[in-house]
């Protein structure tokens, strides 16, 4: 059998969960401040109404890990509980840029607490349900590796240690996943990686260079799991499973300068990247974030969608297609209304308001991908078996 990501429904929702602290030492908690975690019942009904059965969602380590290895569940409960009434299927992410108080990430401590937390997690979810478990271990650890390690935007807040950093979060990566599967061997792992693109600034050779490496470090944190670079870290083909591919408006570059506006004769059709990272690792793939703001976001779903649709016609296995955030947000550094989502706030009452132009988006696409192979419930696989 095929290798396939066996996921509810093609289209995903994607609940912005990022725990970071800031430059300037606020802990931001998306979950909170989208009122998600107070609104998981309606949200995951809403989720369910509009034809989406499988959706990324967080579990705050900060949160969760109140003293070293003392575990309180009560966040994740009601989202897991309301996950299955709704009968959607989750991919938890255990880290999303945030992490406990007074753990030191540079140290050993770090990838084993985050082992101990992955496992204790697993041994939650499986208390819960009989259902495979998903996980996305780290999220991004690229762009974590140059937000914290070389930009100080958030957490570790430094410079010129981005390596360093990406590094570590591979270690915490592999030492989770082999935790989870002591708990779980069927579990599912999701590396969620941003794809990018990264011109020249010029014709000579050593700026199309310096474009080029800069292009393929987006590959280095799998390229790491699966043990091809670093093998010291402990990685191994069976560390990659499902690889993610987060998309955006702004993630095609010209080196040292601005965004390659779509339709540009230097723009590198998603597809393409689709394709490339797939024949690299030969595993199933989806589309792990991606979306607009304001009324832009009909407009880059249907282009996503219409590229995604080329790829799976070229034999490329992409699986999925998560909406990403699918709830309006506040940003990160300025609480600024960030208009991206399907839903927007909620009332008192916990309902949300229904963009209807990225709605109506959704559902044309929904039909073009209904009779996808692979897409629907019940699939099921596992890639290593295949391998």
């Amino acid at each position: 059998m095929p290798p396939t990501a066996a996921l509810r429904s093609f289209f995903l929702a994607g609940f912005e969960c990022a725990a970071q602290k800031r430059a300037d030492g606020r802990r931001l908690d998306l979950l909170a401040s989208t009122g998600h975690d107070v609104h998981v019942r309606s949200d995951y009904a809403l989720l369910a109404a509009h034809g989406m059965r499988a959706a990324r969602d967080g579990m705050r380590w900060h949160r969760i890990e109140l003293s070293p290895g003392f575990y309180d569940w009560s966040s994740v409960a009601p989202m897991a509980q309301a996950a299955a009434k709704a009968g959607v299927q989750v991919i938890w992410d255990l880290c999303h840029y945030g992490y406990p108080d007074k753990l030191d990430i540079w140290s050993a401590a770090f990838p084993e607490r985050f082992a101990r937390f992955a496992k204790a997690a697993t041994r939650f979810l499986c208390d819960q349900s009989d259902d495979v478990p998903y996980f996305c271990p780290v999220n991004e650890i690229s762009f974590w590796a140059w937000a914290g390690g070389d930009m100080a935007r958030f957490n570790p807040t430094v410079r010129r240690r981005g390596a360093e950093l990406k590094r570590q979060l591979v270690r915490a990566t592999i030492a989770a996943i082999d935790a989870v599967r002591e708990v779980e061997p069927r579990a599912r792992f999701i590396c969620a990686e941003p794809s990018i693109n990264v011109f020249p600034a010029s014709h000579r050779a050593d700026d199309h260079a310096a474009a080029e490496n800069y292009r393929l470090s987006q590959f280095e944190a799998h390229d790491m799991l699966i043990g091809r670079v670093a093998p010291e870290l402990g990685g191994s083909p069976d560390k990659l499973d499902i690889v993610g591919l987060n998309f955006y408006p702004d993630n095609q570059w010209v080196l040292g300068g601005g965004a390659i506006p779509m339709g540009h004769h230097d723009y590198k059709p998603f597809h393409e990247m689709l394709a490339e990272t797939h024949h690299r690792y030969g595993r199933p793939v989806i589309v792990s974030e991606t979306g607009a703001e304001h009324s832009a976001r009909p407009a880059w779903l249907n282009y996503v969608a219409g590229e995604v649709a080329a790829a799976r016609e070229a034999g490329v296995p992409v699986e999925g297609l998560c909406l990403y955030p699918i709830i309006d947000y506040p940003g990160w550094e300025n609480d600024r209304l960030c208009a991206v989502g399907l839903f927007g706030a909620a009332d008192e009452n916990g309902r949300r308001a229904v963009y209807r132009p990225l709605a109506e988006e959704l559902e044309r696409q929904q039909v073009r991908f209904e009779q996808a192979p692979g897409a629907g419930p019940g699939a099921t696989s596992d890639w290593r078996a295949a391998s």
